[in-house]
């Protein structure tokens, strides 16, 4: 995953267009609507205020694709922070300096190793690289990646103990023959950055489910590929040609935020954009339209029927609105 994904001559996020995009392959919340990032505002607006406004309050966001997300994120903030970029992609680089000229577009090594503020990052962890494990008993075999006469092919291994002892935490009840990622890697990654946060938050957003909840889609696993707003081929069949990616187990998150000392919650996405006062907005341009149905406002209505379409998929129960949430605060 690590070299298909992220390898500088032909990673997949590493090299070529823009991937989250409607020309590209597939579409995260901020693209879907820019109301996503305008409603998160209002979280950093709370933590803002939680830590009693202090200089040098930074924005982070880890993975920021082409600006979707902060752009309109601070454009609503009243006050003006500080605020970073972490990505990898060279033409996602390349939008954020031209969309946010504000915004320090940064690499990982150069992140600051102490901070006060929000870290956001939205549909990130499910593409950190990972290990594949399958049930055997009452213990585990790993599957890794082998090469024979010219094909890449999986092949059936002794598991390696740091992945058996994530595995036997966090991998839940997996019936025989069950396949479990195993996400040491994701849960690396945010003890890295609970590490830099001294006060604030961390706010992770992606598709998955706590442990139990995965238990239905251990059959086969969850690994896969995507590709023009679809599933794509077999994770082996073009490598670096193709999204790869996992359903995220925020069991291993959340348990790995207590352990240090975080204040935690885990919710709905839907639920988060509604405490924050989306669905109040919702209801509002719901009312809009129909009052412009009945003026004759036609150009005015359609787009504020676009604007209620847009942040009704944010929401929708067996789609973004599902995603599971991650606030970690200290």
């Amino acid at each position: 995953m690590q070299m298909a994904l992220y390898d500088p001559d032909g990673g997949y996020f590493a090299t070529g267009p823009l991937r989250s995009h409607s020309s590209g392959d597939f579409l995260t919340s901020p693209e879907v609507s820019p109301q996503f990032g305008a409603t998160l505002a209002r979280y950093v607006e709370v933590e803002h205020r939680r830590l009693g406004a202090p200089d040098g309050f930074t924005v982070v966001e880890v993975g920021a694709g082409s600006g979707s997300l902060l752009e309109p994120l601070l454009g609503e903030l009243s006050f003006t922070p500080r605020s970073l970029a972490v990505e990898v992609s060279t033409a996602a680089r390349e939008s954020i300096r031209t969309r946010l000229p504000q915004v320090e577009v940064v690499c990982p090594r150069r992140l600051p190793a102490r901070l006060h503020g929000v870290v956001i990052a939205n549909e990130l962890v499910d593409n950190l690289p990972m290990a594949i494990a399958v049930r055997k008993g009452k213990d585990w075999t790993e599957r890794w990646v082998g090469h024979e006469a010219g094909e890449l092919s999986l092949l059936e291994v002794p598991v390696r103990p740091e992945v058996a002892v994530w595995l036997d935490a966090y991998a839940g009840d997996t019936p025989e023959g069950g396949v479990v990622e195993c996400q040491i890697e994701a849960s690396e990654w945010l003890a890295g950055w609970i590490d830099r946060v001294v006060s604030g938050s961390i706010l992770v957003i992606d598709y998955g489910d706590t442990a139990e909840g995965l238990r239905n889609r251990r059959t086969e696993g969850t690994l896969r590929t995507y590709r023009s707003h679809h599933l794509g081929p077999h994770p082996l069949d073009e490598p670096g040609a193709t999204d790869l990616t996992a359903d995220v187990n925020f069991s291993a998150l959340l348990g790995l935020a207590r352990d240090r000392g975080m204040e935690c919650e885990l919710l709905r996405q839907r639920e988060l954009l509604d405490r924050l006062g989306l669905g109040e907005r919702l209801q509002e341009s719901r009312r809009r339209e129909l009052v412009l149905a009945r003026t004759g406002h036609w150009q005015d209505r359609l787009r504020t029927r676009s604007r209620v379409k847009e942040i009704e998929t944010l929401f929708h129960p067996r789609g973004l609105g599902d995603f599971m949430v991650l606030s970690a605060r200290r």
